[in-house]
């Protein structure tokens, strides 16, 4: 069950979380991980002022980002995102009333599944791909033991992806990941330091891109 969203993805790799952020602060973080080399950004619905930062970012950055709403709960927000501009829509959960919603309507949808039975239903259901949620705490490798009977299914882990463990977690089979706090640090946009988020950015690039031995990918 391809898509041109999802192959998107696949060729970009990272789809970077933006949850609990100002206002304020939402264009100066779409501008530094554009420049980071960033293409997929989703604002999580429980962030302030969600549906109008997703409206403006597909404004501003028509042809630099792809946008989406993130922890979609219930059928009302997969509405208000849709109409707010939203490209895709990603859950935590599965909620079979969102999928079908979304499907029918051709916009790609990432439910969080966990269980190899959420999985195979959200592709019943015509998901493009699936979440798999919290990747951190189930492992690199459950990546691998889930795709060896689900191959047909694309996944997109989430939850705890990091410097050590993102190219093991793409190496495995994921078809992307997922990238919040270990990227988008609130401490950095308290202070304003918008430049170390964009080097953060094109390290995790590159990593994804399995350049993990470039002396450009610096620590931090």
């Amino acid at each position: 069950m391809g898509s041109h969203m999802l192959s998107l993805l696949k060729q970009e790799k990272i789809i970077v979380i933006v949850r609990g952020v100002s206002q304020s602060s939402i264009f100066p973080i779409a501008d530094a991980l554009c420049s980071g080399g960033i293409k997929f950004l989703e604002i999580t619905m429980d962030t302030e002022g969600a549906l109008f930062s997703i409206s403006q970012l597909r404004e501003k950055y028509e042809n630099q980002l792809y946008v989406g709403a993130g922890t979609v709960l219930d059928i009302e927000a997969a509405k208000e995102a849709i109409q707010a501009g939203a490209q895709y829509i990603i859950s935590p959960n599965l909620n079979e009333q969102v999928v079908s919603y979304c499907v029918e309507r051709g916009i790609d949808v990432w439910p969080g599944t966990m269980t190899p039975t959420e999985m195979y239903r959200a592709y019943q259901l015509g998901a493009s791909a699936v979440k798999v949620f919290p990747i951190g705490t189930l492992g690199s490798n459950y990546i691998k033991e889930v795709k060896s009977p689900l191959s047909f299914i694309e996944m997109i882990a989430t939850g705890g992806v990091n410097k050590e463990n993102i190219l093991p977690i793409l190496t495995n089979g994921a078809a992307a990941v997922g990238l919040g706090g270990n990227l988008v640090d609130k401490q950095l946009i308290q202070q304003k330091n918008y430049s170390e988020l964009t080097k953060r950015a094109q390290t995790f690039v590159r990593l994804a891109k399995g350049v993990g031995n470039d002396e450009t990918v610096q620590s931090y």
